[in-house]
């Protein structure tokens, strides 16, 4: 009841710019003028130029809310209801009264019961601010001296049918035409949508067909009977690096699809889980994740990370926040040449900020206020205007704000506060981390390669509290020599050694058949060095800054995932895979059996039952949404038969990452959940730690 209460408060205080406009530009003028009018033009027995002048000072103050004191601001909500009471139900009632109900202010009070509606869109906060004004009315009558001697002569059941049928029938048409308008927004917000995704996937997939055709370049001339001439090194290095940009551009095709997707769920921010992130490393991380078009573009972007700090967000929702803001700044900076985007952190006693400033065109200073509304854009042909909006919600989630300066054809710089952090409370986040992750790394052996006297020292103090066994050492030659006496669970090296560095150094370890988990860390872009890091057994790449969370995030997945572990639990085990997809299978099945897995496919949850009566599966894959028989009814049916494949390990594919539809799946009977497009090394990793549990639940 409270909660209904609540939304109606809610739902009938629609404070808008628009509203305010029209309460101050036609309220303040028509009560002042209609005094005059009324007392002296219609020569009516009563008029309070008191009431009168009050309601245009109120209707004046709605007006210029933005000038009031902060205390009347932070109050606005009362304010707000307390002059449309005024301004309405009470001066009109009060003039009906005195003017002994007065033909002319009979008909004045049906209109006032059009623009009550107007001004509160719902029937329970529209009743009590028209009752409280009929109540004030008829307490200042009573209060009122000499006291009126009403003789109304009109029908009162009639007048009173009246009112009640302008009350039903105005909010009937009000609620009509507040459903039609919100159909044609949805409508308009869908074209957006789809002409948006339009517009920033043409990039993406032209990006790609570039970056095969360069490959294709690049691959001798073949023909079946002949040998062919091996390609150069450099012609090697070039195919990854394309390799690595093709897979930016997927991913950066990925990236505007989720960010819409996060945008326009109202919801997206409810169940997401608060951390302690920093500022330099995640900021960092976006930059060098983002989905650049080319590498001009990416030297526009410049990242001043000297101030550091940590704040509490979530490390998706910043990131899809910078992403809409560098994306929105190059679009901006194309007819700019000259024009850069500077990122930069300041920690303050108060707050910390990210600004984040390009040198573009600027936006119009009429378009400043408007720019964090839902739907708009300022200049963009085929953007979805959602990105803003959706920066100001991830912010205010934050316990933050995002605002916008600008000078025309100077700057546009974006500000990203967050409240501090106590060092209170990130010793207790760091405390509840190694914790959590003591167990796991707990007489762990890992060697460190490092040539930097500094990040030996930090990796040392984030890893020794684990009661971890760390060896350092500064080149690769020590490495080799000390992994060839050694036995460890994990190798932790910087790329960017000298003389042999981290790729020669997993190259060799791979030559001699040193099976370990290998995470690297690099200052370059962690993303274009994926592809070649992979080849060669590394496991995880990190990008400098490093920061405890992610450092021991990483290096847990990376012990509980060993190349020897892997190959282990994946050995000699049957994976079924259901997706009515052709494509899709086929994308699953060659990641499975790359992995070393049986695989068997189906259509859909009938035939994924079929094949599980006859043949033993150790997992199955099941798409959500099939023809026949869905993933849902499919769990249902297997979780709830007699037969042996009744507590096979189920895993959930599907494209729609709601938190509704992921509940839905879980409560179904699944176990875990994949997004599609899956990632093959996520994929082999769920499928490893699903068998393993498996086991150990059935010893």
């Amino acid at each position: 009841m409270l909660a209904y209460i609540r939304q109606c408060v809610i739902d009938g205080t629609q404070v808008s710019r628009f509203n305010t406009l029209a309460a101050g530009l036609l309220g303040a003028p028509a009560h002042f003028f209609f005094y005059f009018i009324f007392k002296y033009g219609f020569d009516l027995p009563y008029e309070n130029l008191f009431l009168r002048l009050t309601a245009t000072l109120l209707c004046l103050a709605v007006l210029f809310k933005s000038r009031l004191p902060g205390f009347i601001q932070t109050r606005f909500t009362f304010f707000w209801h307390f002059t449309i009471i005024f301004v309405l139900p009470f001066v009109f009632t009060v003039n009906l009264i005195m003017n002994n109900f007065h033909e002319l202010w009979l008909y004045w009070e049906i209109f006032m019961l059009f623009v009550l509606i107007a001004f509160v869109p719902n029937w329970l906060m529209f009743l009590f601010d028209l009752l409280l004004g009929f109540a004030g009315a008829v307490v200042f009558y009573f209060l009122s001296t000499p006291r009126v001697e009403l003789h109304p002569e009109f029908n009162i059941p009639l007048y009173l049918l009246v009112l009640v049928f302008t009350i039903v029938a105005g909010y009937v048409f009000s609620y009509s035409n507040k459903r039609g308008i919100m159909a044609m927004e949805r409508n308009n917000a869908l074209k957006a949508l789809a002409a948006g995704i339009a517009h920033e996937m043409r990039n993406p997939l032209g990006q790609i067909r570039y970056n095969l055709e360069s490959i294709q370049e690049e691959l001798p001339l073949y023909h079946a009977e002949r040998l062919y001439p091996s390609i150069s090194a450099g012609g090697v290095e070039r195919i990854y690096e394309k390799v690595a940009r093709g897979q930016i551009a997927v991913n950066r095709g990925i990236q505007v699809i989720e960010m819409i997707l996060e945008e326009v769920r109202e919801d997206a921010s409810e169940d997401a889980g608060l951390t302690y992130l920093s500022a330099a490393a995640i900021t960092r991380k976006a930059i060098d994740e983002y989905g650049y078009e080319s590498q001009e573009e990416r030297q526009r972007v410049h990242f001043f990370e000297d101030d550091d700090f940590v704040f509490k967000g979530v490390e998706t929702m910043y990131v899809f926040v910078l992403f809409n803001l560098v994306m929105n700044a190059l679009y901006f900076l194309r007819s700019f040449p000259d024009g850069r985007i500077d990122i930069r952190l300041k920690r303050g006693e108060i707050l910390n900020s990210v600004t984040v400033r390009d040198t573009g065109p600027g936006v119009a200073k009429e378009n400043l206020a408007k720019l964090f509304d839902p739907f708009y854009t300022s200049g963009r042909k085929g953007g979805t205007g959602l990105g803003l909006a959706y920066c100001k919600r991830v912010m205010r989630f934050f316990g933050g704000d995002i605002v916008c300066r600008s000078v025309r054809y100077e700057f546009t710089e974006f500000i990203l506060t967050f409240p501090p952090v106590s060092d209170g409370d990130i010793a207790d986040f760091e405390a509840d981390l190694y914790a959590q992750y003591h167990e796991l790394f707990s007489a762990k052996r890992i060697l460190h390669v490092g040539a930097d006297p500094a990040n030996l020292v930090l990796i040392a103090r984030y890893l020794l509290p684990l009661s971890v066994e760390l060896d350092q050492v500064q080149s690769g030659a020590e490495a080799m020599e000390m992994i060839a006496s050694r036995q460890y669970d994990l190798v932790l090296l910087d790329l960017e050694l000298p003389i042999i560095d981290g790729y020669e150094l997993a190259f060799r370890m791979q030559e001699n058949g040193v099976v370990l988990s290998i995470v690297a860390y690099t200052r370059m872009s962690s993303t274009l060095l994926k592809g070649r890091a992979e080849k060669l057994g590394i496991q995880a790449l990190l990008s400098m800054p490093i920061v405890l969370a992610e450092l021991l995030s990483v290096l847990a997945e990376a012990i509980e995932t060993k190349p020897d572990t892997l190959k282990n639990s994946l050995a000699g085990k049957t994976v079924l895979v259901a997706d009515d997809s052709a494509l899709n299978r086929m994308v699953v099945k060659n990641i499975l059996q790359r992995g070393g897995l049986t695989v068997l496919d189906a259509k859909n949850g009938q035939e994924a039952i079929d094949i599980l009566e006859h043949y033993p599966c150790d997992l199955l894959l099941i798409d959500i949404q099939m023809p026949v028989l869905d993933g849902l009814e499919a769990a249902k049916r297997i979780r709830a038969t007699k037969s042996g494949y009744r507590g096979i390990p189920i895993i959930c594919l599907s494209g729609d990452g709601d938190k509704e539809t992921v509940r839905r799946a879980m409560e179904s009977g699944m176990n875990d959940y994949l997004i599609k497009p899956v990632d093959s090394k996520n994929l082999l990793q769920k499928v490893s730690r699903l068998l393993l549990l498996t086991e150990k639940t059935q010893k």
